[in-house]
């Protein structure tokens, strides 16, 4: 017993829950085994008993004053000092630096709460309550000692940013895109950030009030098969296969490109790539990886050497990029001259020894002898970045309430440039992932490193708070996949299966707050992913919070096993028909996710998938029945009324879209997929290679999804009940 109890004490002042109630409803343990894994993981010595216990009360030793305070405005500000009882009141004074370059300052006397020092507790003093939002410096100092003790104070609003219409209750639409699978005459093989601009025209031109994207974070340019959004190299930069090259400045400057792009060999690849039903990675990446490095010849001819306005302006993003555009570039170029020599140099764990850390010495020599190779892959991260800017600045010409919205992935694979730069925010001996539910009885294993909550509070959120403003910028929403991990993620110790997790807690207080501060910055609202098992405790934090929750339509059923209405779904809501991990309308209704599984081998039995047929059909059933019991009927009154028996086609997906169209949630969105009416979805959640991720694109070019009758009809009808609903 004594084993057990300084583990799970140990394990309690870590935040790692010893158990959790499953997705079956029962409370289900965490093995001692993977307890002692994870603490080790967080750098805990887990050789025995006493050691645990030591390093324990060294790691969790209370400092005089804590790194970081984080406080809604209007709250009181009351700082605790860990101070023996010997310390006078009389010899402390406080001071402020505001972040808006005021100082408040006073003397601890006037200002004690409590002091709880004779129960062990601390000496606890009062700030004023009308501090500024933002991030401030506290110190305190204490007379003959020489350094003040320093504290981060953040000041943050109650609830997140909403743009002036949603605010006066207008509820929007617009279609959510997996940026790659546009279709155009003009791209190169694989949707891109020009692309996009086309599509925000045309979305805004038809009553759209916003277009949602896919992660668009860094992946890996050496490796482009390895093409999940939600495995990026780093959250912090972008994806560089979406710069639409030819409407780079230099483009049109530049002869040697011009010439070569003009070429009929370069057209005709170019072709094919268009033609392709599926993203060809590989083929894009060469084809703009040809032409990218001449364009960064003519920008430095032209504008670096000359330092003109444009050269500035790039040399002003360098400086602001800082430390972390140095490791995603220097992680680029270095990748591809490895994968060059060897193709097989898939990520930096199986780079040679002497370059898998950043700040290895041969890595510092390798940037010192290719600061042109390097220089490159910032230049395509300013035009990427420059790109998405200009893409949000049309939405808002074109008087769009929200624009862009992003999405923030919920972790960095653990073979790309943020791990390979680390500096202790990451735990590299862990995963994220999901414990076994209904669906997935082995659960997940994302492999993603979580974020150390520890290193959190000991650099005042530096790494969080660097993660949001880099997803804010240029954009007017920012929807954060799997938000309850801002309350808890499934960590598994690294090589483990999914079943050997635990939950590891997080402050979420705290990373609401910052998050709300960040938002009201940016002007950028928030929606929630919080499909799954969502824990009690955190849907009112996140309702208060102002964070929109996430309603897929097919998984709003109540207690009784009938479909909730859209119009009682909680305003404070993004309703949707179907997400990038489920099938279309059309393959759902057809279960076609399910005829695929079983060839792919998904489903362990017979008996099982027959389970799945029957619920899929009983879930059918209950949509047609909640549709014609709704006040107002969208179905045509050729629409039978036996499941089995009704096909889907366009005017039964018209009428789905148009019935969660006059719910109550203020952001609605759709799928191109949807209105073309295709079959094929862009993700199978449990395969890898199995079936082509993350490849399939668009049935048709974005010039004749548009030119059709039936997309400009439910366009016009999705923007005319949209406007009822809002009354």
């Amino acid at each position: 017993m004594k084993d057990q109890s300084v583990l799970k004490q140990v394990a309690e002042q870590a935040r790692i829950a010893d158990n959790y109630v499953s997705a079956w409803g029962d409370e289900a343990y965490v093995s001692d085994e993977t307890i002692r894994r994870l603490l080790g993981s967080m750098g805990y010595d887990v050789s025995s008993d006493e050691a645990l216990l030591a390093s324990a009360e060294k790691k969790h030793k209370k400092p005089v004053l804590e790194a970081v305070k984080v406080v809604k405005k209007g709250q009181p500000i009351e700082i605790e000092l860990n101070l023996g009882t010997s310390a006078r009141e009389s010899e402390f004074s406080w001071k402020i630096n505001t972040e808006q370059g005021q100082v408040l300052e006073g003397y601890l006397q006037s200002q004690i709460v409590r002091d709880d020092r004779e129960q062990g507790g601390a000496l606890v003093f009062a700030l004023p309550a009308d501090i500024d939002l933002g991030y401030h410096t506290l110190e305190v100092s204490r007379k003959r000692r020489k350094t003040p003790y320093e504290m981060t104070l953040i000041v943050a609003p109650t609830a997140c940013y909403k743009q002036q219409p949603i605010v006066d209750g207008k509820k929007i639409w617009g279609p959510s895109v997996q940026l790659y699978t546009l279709r155009t005459q003009h791209n190169w093989g694989l949707g891109d950030f020009g692309d996009l601009k086309q599509l925000v025209a045309e979305i805004a031109e038809r009553g759209g009030d916003f277009v949602g994207l896919n992660p668009i974070h860094s992946l890996f340019p050496a490796n482009p098969e390895g093409a999940s959004p939600y495995s990026p190299s780093s959250r912090q930069w972008l994806n560089v296969m979406y710069i639409d090259v030819s409407s780079v400045p230099e483009f049109s400057l530049s002869a040697e490109a011009q010439q070569k792009v003009g070429s009929s060999d370069f057209q005709r690849r170019l072709q094919a790539a268009r033609d392709s039903h599926w993203v060809n990675y590989s083929e894009v990446s060469a084809l703009k990886m040809s032409v990218l490095p001449i364009l960064f010849e003519e920008f430095k001819s032209r504008h670096l050497t000359k330092v003109t306005e444009r050269g500035r302006a790039f040399l002003d993003f360098v400086e602001q990029g800082s430390d972390s555009l140095l490791h995603q570039a220097a992680f680029d170029a270095l990748h591809q001259v490895l994968h060059d020599e060897d193709s097989n140099v898939w990520g930096w764990p199986v780079f040679p020894e002497k370059y898998r850390r950043f700040d290895a010495p041969a890595t510092q020599k390798f940037i010192k002898d290719n600061q042109e190779k390097v220089q490159l892959y910032m230049y395509m991260q300013w035009l990427a970045d420059s790109q998405v800017n200009e893409v949000q600045a049309l939405a808002e010409d074109k008087g769009m309430a929200v624009g862009l919205y992003r999405d923030l992935a919920v972790g960095v694979a653990d073979c790309g440039s943020e791990t390979w730069a680390d500096e202790g925010n990451l735990i590299l001996d862990a995963s994220i992932g999901a414990p076994p539910d209904i669906l997935g009885p082995l659960g997940q294993n994302w492999g993603l490193p979580p974020l150390n909550p520890q290193v959190l509070l000991d650099t005042a959120y530096d790494a969080y708070i660097k993660l949001l403003r880099a997803n804010m910028k240029h954009c007017g929403a920012l929807r954060i996949d799997h938000v309850l991990g801002l309350l808890r993620l499934w960590w598994i110790p690294k090589g483990e299966n999914a079943t050997q997790g635990a939950y590891m807690y997080y402050p979420v207080e705290d990373m609401i707050s910052i998050l709300a501060l960040e938002s009201h910055r940016y002007q950028c609202s928030v929606i929630g992913e919080d499909l799954g098992t969502v824990p009690d405790e955190v849907v009112g934090i996140l309702k208060e919070a102002g964070i929109h929750s996430y309603k897929v339509f097919p998984f709003e059923t109540a207690e009784d096993g009938g479909f909730i209405s859209p119009g009682h779904y909680e305003p404070q809501s993004m309703s949707a028909i179907c997400t990038h991990d489920m099938p279309t309308l059309r393959g759902f209704w057809h279960c076609d996710d399910l005829k695929m599984g079983k060839e792919l081998g998904l489903y362990p039995n017979q008996e099982q998938l027959e389970t799945l047929f029957a619920d899929r059909l009983e879930c059918k059933q209950g949509i047609l029945d909640s549709m014609r019991g709704h006040t107002q009927n969208w179905l045509s009154e050729g629409i039978g009324y036996d499941a089995q028996f009704v096909p889907m086609d366009r005017f039964l997906a018209e009428a789905i879209q148009l019935h969660v169209a006059a719910g109550s949630s203020t952001l609605l969105s759709t799928q191109l997929e949807d209105w073309l009416e295709m079959d094929k979805p862009v993700n199978i959640p449990g395969t890898v290679d199995e079936y082509p991720n993350w490849r399939r694109k668009l049935s048709i070019n974005l010039d004749e999804v548009f030119a059709k009758e039936e997309v400009n009809s439910i366009a016009a009808k999705l923007t005319e009940v949209r406007a009822k609903a809002s009354k």
